[in-house]
């Protein structure tokens, strides 16, 4: 990327409040990670391994560790908007960027979309008396109300999604304590050694639970002292992260025991058992709170992804527009939250659910070549960057291990990403007259 590109990109963004600080971000890390996948995860994972349920999750947060060093580091040398779609673009140029961009925003659209869709659910099944019609409603009012109050600003938001991080982690931080005081330790007992290839699907499925680092990184532009608040903020969150999921799966298994595989619910079964008929309505109403506060913080990174491509006259300009008075990108906000109401409205959980899975997986893969990129070349944007160890081999090994997942996957998981990615294909090709004659004007 030229020069003249680069500080383009940084005049777009001057209108942009840098508000938000390593607590309110590793809150937001925790607040999108931390959705509803947790209230579920702990059933699948033990039909797999059983009682060595624990040693996936270890596996898993290794893996994740070192795709989060590779952000920690790249985010740390680019402070714009957009995340892993700037540092990709920083780092390989527009084309690349873009493309990734493109996959990034499209697996991360269809995630809200999902958890939007099963937080609507989750509220019919509290109140069955709304039925579809006040599904409808209540999803819509959810989603505007959450757009209107982050165009009014990120400062107040970030507070929001601090505050419902802590209230969602509540009812789970309860049910750990009372069930590690409570629960049979003898269910932890090994009865046979852990298969390495069952730990290994495992592992892949509880991936996905950690997804979300790279939503809550998109907003970097509004970030204060990007160089070392994000790096920080990383570390925080996925402590904290990777702690509670592995006591939430030692707790449900210490309480169910052999009756936790194939359990729908089996935080709530396991807070039944703990605390009674209140602790599973509690657990019940937590995972409503948090799939609410994942949908709040996913309202607040997403269309700065839009803001980003309008900015770079990938898609309209009028997506980078700011607010002359909140100094937020209030168009984007409003576009993004239409198309996630849509396809929250229009489509099953499920089929949203495994169609963001590749797209991310492949960005992801994207982000650790660029973090290598750009520590080649010393890129310094954000200040003076982090220094991760062993800098040089993180990444290769990270990209390492996101090759083996995505081996896994199937055929048409694999087409539906052609798609994605042909589609920008064509708008790159599309909008480069455009782009070339901006970049001309700006001259």
């Amino acid at each position: 990327m030229s020069e003249r590109d680069a500080s383009r990109r940084v005049e777009g963004e001057r209108g942009l409040a840098r508000v938000i600080g390593r607590w309110g971000l590793a809150a937001g890390i925790v607040n999108v990670t931390v959705g509803g996948g947790i209230f579920r995860l702990p059933s699948g994972v033990a039909a797999e391994v059983g009682a060595a349920a624990p040693l996936a999750y270890l596996a898993c947060t290794l893996a994740m560790g070192l795709i989060v060093l590779c952000f920690a580091d790249a985010g740390s040398r680019v402070s714009m908007t957009g995340g892993p779609y700037a540092y990709v673009e920083t780092a390989f140029g527009p084309f690349v960027g873009f493309v990734s961009g493109v996959l990034l925003w499209v697996g991360i659209t269809l995630a809200v979309s999902a958890v939007s869709s099963f937080f609507a659910d989750s509220i019919v099944a509290l109140v069955p008396a709304l039925g579809s019609t006040g599904r409808a409603i209540a999803i819509s009012a959810v989603l505007v109300a959450l757009a209107a109050a982050n165009v009014r600003g990120a400062r107040g938001v970030t507070r929001f999604n601090t505050a419902a991080t802590l209230a969602k982690l509540v009812p789970l931080v309860l049910l750990v304590l009372v069930g590690l005081a409570t629960m049979k330790w003898s269910n932890l007992a090994w009865t046979t050694p852990p298969n390495g290839g069952a730990v290994a699907r495992a592992s892949v499925l509880l991936v996905f639970a950690f997804l979300g680092v790279e939503s809550a990184l998109v907003p970097s532009g509004e970030v204060d002292d990007p160089a070392r608040t994000v790096p920080r903020a990383i570390f925080i969150a996925m402590t904290v992260v990777a702690l509670l999921y592995v006591a939430i799966q030692l707790v449900a298994q210490g309480l169910l025991g052999a009756a936790l595989p194939g359990d729908p619910t089996p935080l709530a079964s396991a807070a039944n058992v703990a605390l009674g008929p209140a602790g599973r309505t509690l657990i019940l109403i937590g995972s409503t709170v948090s799939m609410f506060a994942y949908v709040s913080g996913m309202t607040l990174a997403v269309p700065r992804m839009l803001f980003a491509f309008g900015r770079d006259g990938f898609l309209p300009s009028a997506l980078a527009r700011v607010h002359p008075r909140w100094h937020t990108p209030y168009v984007a906000i409003v576009a993004q939250t239409a198309i996630v109401l849509l396809l929250a409205l229009f489509a099953r959980f499920e089929q949203l659910a495994v169609a963001a899975n590749v797209t991310v997986l492949i960005v992801y893969g994207a982000c650790c070549l660029a973090a290598a990129e750009l520590r080649r070349r010393d890129v310094r944007s954000g200040g003076i960057p982090f220094r991760v160890p062993a800098g040089a081999v993180i990444p290769w090994l990270a990209l390492a291990v996101i090759t083996w997942i995505l081996w896994g996957l199937r055929a048409d998981e694999w087409r539906a990403a052609a798609l994605v990615v042909a589609a920008a294909v064509v708008v790159y090709l599309a909008t480069a007259r455009t782009r070339r004659a901006r970049a001309v004007s700006a001259a």
